[in-house]
């Protein structure tokens, strides 16, 4: 193919995918106006591409999962403040912050929110937080089943340096959207509204996301997102909390190396216990009911990988089934616009993983996926070949097991990402050349 069809294809891809995406994000609600372009970072446009001028782009973003009811929380969250730490992956001049009452069954009231460079503990630095509002208010109320997006805030984010959002909700929320494998610390305040406080000391440290679902960042030059779909590997069990050891972390790290063109924002949809074919309570929905709001929903996006099916496996999932999943969400993600990837499923020889039976199934999977796989998707990645014991193919390899047989090492995580071939994805054109573009903001941090 030649350069200059496959670039005509892309896109044509992007815009379907803009298309597209304006129709599918039903339950996300705007509630500030969105602008493609702001007087702060004017001036930005390469004189060669209208189109690489300022965009936004999803700097980070969490799946969130329903969390306790309001009786099970006891008061935990009622009359008092989250503080939430995110860790951008793109730098701007300006933030959207992106509130979650995915699983409420009543509107969610939310008084006041707030952003702030973190600094120690749960200290903020730079100044008084900065206020977020919502179709130029400072309070809000979420709808039932929904999420909402903030007014545009002029606020510089550096890509890696962590941001706080202060949220203050006046009741308890009747079921909290909550991510409960953070692997990092965030922040929940004894009784009173503090986002308007740079002090730690009225909070005390949570290990899960609570309500703060995204941020979005106004990009100077277009960048684009590429979105991890999986389960609890995706999520990062077995590294370490705090380090950033996620393969989602590692393939980030990867893309930055790379530089120029292959920088994309990596943002990670796992969800610990997931299963491709069923939406169960305690694991959250599964990737193909929550794809609006956790791929579709994020701003930039134009890649998506898959990496699930161990938990359906443990439940009995027969190989067809499995099978017809992936192609139902591979289909998915191409009507929407976005290229897809499937991946192998990592081995595993414990409990209900570890029959005969579940070998089978896995190993029928795999064998599918590297034939048929490519058929139906973008490409695949070998995720399984990449962590496996050369001798012994059904388990891990012993450096990248974290200790349980199914969960990797950070080490493991590393490998996952060097499994990603990364001149598939869609990376980010506009940033061909390394040329950095500067972020100014009058009177932002």
């Amino acid at each position: 193919m030649g350069a200059g069809t496959k670039g005509s294809r892309t896109r044509s891809r992007l815009v379907v995918a803009a298309v597209v995406l304006v129709t599918a994000v039903a339950g996300l609600v705007v509630a500030g106006s969105v602008r493609g372009a702001s007087p702060a970072a004017a001036g930005q446009e390469p004189a060669d591409d209208p189109a690489c001028g300022p965009t936004w782009v999803t700097a980070w973003q969490t799946s969130p999962q329903p969390g306790p009811d309001a009786e099970a929380a006891g008061g935990r969250f009622g009359g008092r403040t989250l503080r939430m730490v995110l860790h951008p992956q793109s730098t701007g001049s300006e933030i959207r912050v992106r509130l979650s009452n995915r699983y409420g069954r009543v509107p969610l009231p939310v008084a006041a929110v707030s952003t702030a460079t973190t600094g120690t503990g749960a200290g903020v630095r730079g100044g008084a937080p900065r206020p977020v509002l919502f179709g130029g208010r400072t309070e809000v109320t979420i709808p039932a089943g929904a999420e909402i997006v903030s007014d545009p805030v002029p606020f510089v984010v550096q890509a890696g340096l962590p941001v706080s959002v202060s949220a203050y909700l006046p009741q308890e929320p009747d079921r909290v959207a909550t991510h409960p494998v953070a692997l990092q610390t965030s922040w929940v305040s004894g009784p009173g509204n503090h986002v308007d406080s740079s002090s730690a000391a009225a909070f005390t440290p949570v290990t899960a996301w609570f309500v703060v679902t995204g941020l979005d960042v106004l990009a100077p030059r277009a960048e684009h997102a590429v979105v991890l779909v999986g389960d609890s590997i995706t999520d990062g069990v077995g590294s370490d909390p705090g380090e950033d050891d996620r393969w989602s972390d590692a393939l980030s790290s990867r893309l930055g190396a790379e530089g120029g063109a292959a920088r994309m924002s990596v943002l990670n949809a796992g969800i610990s216990g997931n299963q491709l074919l069923a939406d169960a309570f305690g694991v959250g929905d599964s990737p193909a009911t929550r794809f609006r709001f956790d791929v579709a929903a994020a701003a930039g996006v134009t890649d998506v990988v898959l990496h699930i099916g161990t938990n359906d496996i443990a439940e009995g999932r027969t190989a067809d089934q499995l099978r017809a999943g992936l192609v139902r969400f591979a289909d998915q993600a191409r009507a929407a616009g976005l290229r897809v990837f499937l991946t192998t499923i990592t081995p595993s020889r414990t409990g209900p993983r570890g029959t005969a039976a579940a070998q089978a199934t896995r190993t029928a999977v795999n064998t599918w996926v590297l034939a048929q796989g490519p058929a139906h998707a973008d490409g695949v990645f070998d995720f399984a070949a990449a962590v496996a014991d050369p001798q012994r193919p059904d388990r891990l390899t012993t450096a990248y097991d974290a200790g349980d047989g199914l969960h990797l090492s950070a080490a493991g995580y590393r490998a996952l990402a060097g499994a990603v071939q990364t001149g598939r994805l869609t990376g980010s054109p506009c940033l061909a050349g390394g040329a950095a573009s500067s972020v100014v903001v009058s009177g932002g941090r």
